[in-house]
């Protein structure tokens, strides 16, 4: 099935980066297409976006969609003669015919446009579902990690916990199998916000970024899902919820927690960091939202990243291959430790009570040093 989001390079009349993006809704695939001149020219020709609607179980299909040149003022499709005074002597297209071929794990949309200019995009879906390809660092118990934690330099890494060493990273928002990011941020925020507004003690306004990003955050952590990842300063607290919620029958040695390091500080020196999901070509930024209604940012010594890529992982070891750098590693640790982890960590005031204010976090702390559930 084309469900997902498809990436990859174009090339014939201009040359970029193509993003598929589509949605199953009842038996159709809803979303759209984007392309991205390449840098070379992207001062001469606009992004181009077109909305996509195809049968649900076709392996081909011929599709003639109309064309919309993207203005990065607004960041919305608009009409051509809107923005052609900005690209002067450039003819825009204004639809092309559409042809969708799916052989194996590869995609291949080919178009003629209007004026008869043309390209052929070759696109994949990678493999988000697949289990983390990270191989972990030479780290095997808990007092290896604080040893290894105290030679980190302090607030250049990001540390999250995972509960499974399998788990790849990636959104919440893509991994419900979701892709089309503007159905997002058009309906489903709208209609958070509506729902939300009367429940929080702050009307946000969405139309300022500091609001926006806060309010973004405060869906993310009561568990609507979002294109934010959640991260901590914190190697500790990201321990916390690599062992937080495993399972009595996981607490072996076979079984392993991971808890993931990436340089942020060499990430955001390297590339540019974008504070939106759409319209914008694939990235991993970082995101420092304003706490406001969410006590729990700061105790968690908490930050996030936003993304338009599903396959975050992958994503990653394109740049750290383009880079010659590494950004992003894994420390596997065994789920046997989990009691004594548990017990050092309420020690250094590491609890649920302390990481979620309130009476729900006071009761799980409790429960943890009482119960042996």
């Amino acid at each position: 099935m084309l469900q997902g989001q498809w990436t990859g390079p174009f090339a014939g009349t201009g040359s970029g980066e193509l993003v598929l993006e589509l949605d199953l809704i009842a038996d159709q695939l809803v979303g759209n297409a984007t392309v991205y001149p390449s840098d070379q020219t992207l001062q001469i020709l606009p992004t181009t976006y077109a909305n996509v609607n195809l049968p649900a179980d076709v392996q081909s299909y011929d599709l003639r969609v109309s064309l919309f040149p993207i203005d990065w003022q607004t960041g919305e499709p608009v009409s051509w003669q809107q923005i052609a005074d900005r690209y002067p002597g450039v003819i825009m297209p204004l639809a092309a015919d559409a042809k969708f071929l799916l052989s194996g794990n590869i995609l291949y949309l080919s178009w003629m446009t209007d004026i008869g200019t043309h390209g052929l995009a070759v696109l994949s879906r990678r493999f988000p579902e697949a289990p983390s390809s990270l191989k972990p660092l030479k780290i095997a118990s808990w007092t290896d990690f604080k040893i290894f934690a105290s030679t980190l330099e302090p607030h250049r890494y990001i540390f999250r916990g995972h509960s499974s060493n399998e788990w790849r990273l990636r959104t919440y928002f893509h991994r419900t199998g979701r892709a089309d990011l503007r159905r997002f941020q058009y309906v489903d925020i709208p209609v958070l916000y509506r729902n939300l507004s009367g429940l929080t003690q702050h009307f946000f306004n969405l139309s300022n970024p500091i609001e926006n990003g806060a309010f973004y955050t405060l869906v993310q952590h009561h568990g609507y899902p979002t294109p934010l990842l959640d991260w901590t300063y914190s190697g500790y607290v990201a321990a916390y919820f690599a062992y937080r919620n495993l399972v009595k029958e996981k607490r072996t040695r076979d079984h392993k927690v991971r808890i993931v390091t990436f340089d942020a500080r060499q990430w955001q020196s390297d590339f540019q960091q974008l504070q939106k999901i759409i319209p914008a070509k694939r990235h991993f930024s970082l995101f420092m939202p304003a706490a406001i209604n969410n006590p729990r940012l700061v105790p968690q010594q908490a930050l996030l990243t936003i993304s338009n890529v599903d396959d975050i992982e992958d994503y990653i070891a394109e740049r750290e291959a383009q880079k010659g750098r590494t950004y992003l590693q894994a420390i596997d640790l065994p789920g046997s430790e989990r009691r004594s982890v548990m017990q050092e960590l309420a020690m250094m005031g590491i609890t649920a009570g302390a990481l979620f204010p309130g009476i729900d976090g006071a009761c799980e702390q409790l429960r943890e040093q009482y119960f042996d559930l």
